[in-house]
């Protein structure tokens, strides 16, 4: 029923759109969806449009993909019951020869084998009663081919309230995590404060900006080159980062921009959704505030060249689930690359996405060099993020003495990225370009409230070679062949000597 409501209203939207798309309401400091929005960051102060009353603008994105992926593993089969426990594991990947989870041998009347009758399947046969029972290999991979994956859509909803001041709301109306119909955020923004009546302060806002509400987060800037549900058309690849810097929280940003200088200072409640609660110490997840921020230069040097470098920071010192690197609704456009058999289209909605898995306290920085001269450009990103979740952080394990709780070190997190894009022809609407991503980081094993589990180093990275043409300034088709390793998973996981490769496609259109 959600899904056939939403489609009612994409037609609906493509119906508006389609007969008042020129008489589209223009909106101060705005960023477009389209072509023109591509290299643009943070809104500017720039006071170009003249405030007539109030206005709203209807837009949406959309995206449609094919997907041709092959992936592969190294892992150790393990065997899971009907109900979920995990009852043999394969001594060594592609022995055949099983033991049980703690390493002892099973009976000798046991036979496993593969069930030819299901993938990822095996039957456990008594060979004394001549009953066998099925298991499924939780590391076996996804059966995956050619094809289409769900379209993704947004809806955007911009309105002029009054003079410098608009709000913006995003709706996805289809995406791969949340089908249904799922508001991603909506934020008042203060450009003008001519409603104060006073000189003063309207001198004093020329160079500030106040945005407030449940939005995204404004941490680094590789987040407004990344795809987001249906708007993919301002990210020149088909994927975000492997560690995905996004989220929203609800709270304030205060930006003050000058002659190419920009600062902004943030504040939120530090979680993905509004919460009040406020669990009792030791065991219980205090709840603390995000700070983040922002200093950069941005400037167009000359008619050639544009320098951009910014340096961000974000930490929180506890949270009930804090999800700056876990925080999309919509979900990855590499869908199930990694995944294994039991993979759905809503659970499986990170797949070739990382996260560390701090979500009890975090601390992140980012540093990211853009570089414009003429077609040619360049957009990096270095990134360090250290922090814990709430077991390694003392709540709710046993891991001291007489069985008290304990906290243990942060552990840390790196990420390298950096793409060269060339784009020419008219308006530039082609370009070709190559991306390469590596992740590093610290992850433990076997952690539960009475263990402390295993630390152990792994590594991720990822190869990128692509181009995409601007049909229209709304409408882009884009392509890339993809190849990411996984090194350093122990051989009992999924993703141990994981590799995945192929082509995706996708046509994106915005507005």
């Amino acid at each position: 029923m959600i899904s056939r409501l939403s489609s009612l209203l994409m037609m609906g939207l493509l119906f508006m759109a389609g007969s008042a798309f020129a008489q589209q309401a223009a909106i101060q400091y705005w960023r477009p969806y389209d072509q023109r929005g591509v290299n643009v960051f943070e809104t500017s102060k720039n006071d170009t449009v003249v405030y007539d009353g109030l206005k709203v603008r209807f837009g949406a994105g959309f995206t449609q993909g094919y997907q041709s992926l092959s992936h592969s593993n190294s892992a150790r089969a393990t065997l899971n019951s009907a109900a979920g426990a995990t009852t043999y594991i394969e001594t060594a990947p592609g022995s055949g020869v099983f033991t049980t989870p703690a390493g002892g041998a099973i009976p000798a009347n046991i036979s496993i084998a593969p069930n030819p009758a299901v993938w990822g399947g095996y039957l456990a046969t008594n060979t004394t009663t001549n009953v066998s029972t099925p298991y499924t290999d939780i590391n076996t991979l996804y059966a995956m081919g050619g094809g289409f994956p769900l379209a993704q859509a947004n809806l955007n909803i911009d309105v002029q309230l009054y003079d410098g001041i608009s709000l913006n709301l995003v709706s996805y109306m289809s995406s791969h995590h949340h089908n249904e119909f799922w508001v991603k955020g909506g934020y008042l923004k203060i450009d003008k404060v001519t409603f104060l009546n006073s000189e003063f302060f309207d001198n004093l806002w020329k160079n500030l900006t106040l945005k407030v509400g449940h939005m995204e987060v404004n941490y680094g800037d590789a987040h407004f080159r990344r795809s987001d549900g249906g708007h993919t058309l301002q990210n020149p690849w088909i994927e975000n980062n492997i560690m995905d810097e996004f989220t929203t929280e609800i709270g304030a940003e205060l930006y003050w921009q000058k002659n190419g200088i920009l600062a902004m200072v943030a504040f939120t409640d530090g979680e993905i959704q509004g919460n009040i609660s406020d669990p009792p110490a030791p065991d219980g997840a205090k709840r603390k505030p995000s700070l983040y921020a922002k200093l950069g230069f941005d400037k167009q040097l000359n008619e050639d060249l544009r320098v951009r470098l910014t340096g961000s920071v974000y930490t929180t010192k506890s949270s009930a689930s804090n999800t700056i690197f876990g925080g999309d609704r919509t979900g990855s456009n590499y869908l199930f690359a990694g995944d294994n058999t039991s993979a759905t289209i809503t659970t499986a909605y990170t797949s070739g996405r990382f996260n560390p898995g701090y979500r009890d306290n975090v601390t992140a920085y980012m540093i990211n060099p853009f570089i414009k001269f003429n077609g040619l450009e360049f957009f990096g990103t270095y990134e360090y993020a250290f922090g814990r979740n709430q077991l390694e952080n003392g709540e709710g394990n046993r891991w001291g003495t007489a069985g008290a709780s304990m906290s243990v070190d942060n552990r840390q997190t790196h990420q390298a990225a950096g793409e060269v894009l060339y784009r020419f022809g008219k308006y530039e609407k082609f370009y070709v370009g190559a991306r390469y991503i590596s992740v590093s980081s610290t992850l433990p094993y076997g952690q539960s409230a009475a263990s402390q589990g295993t630390l152990r180093d792994i590594s991720i990275d990822r190869t990128s070679i692509g181009g995409g043409w601007f049909i229209t300034r709304n409408i882009l088709v884009k392509g890339e062949y993809v190849n990411q390793n996984y090194n350093d998973y122990p051989d009992t996981e999924r993703l141990s000597s994981a590799n995945f490769k192929g082509v995706v496609i996708q046509g994106a259109i915005s507005f």
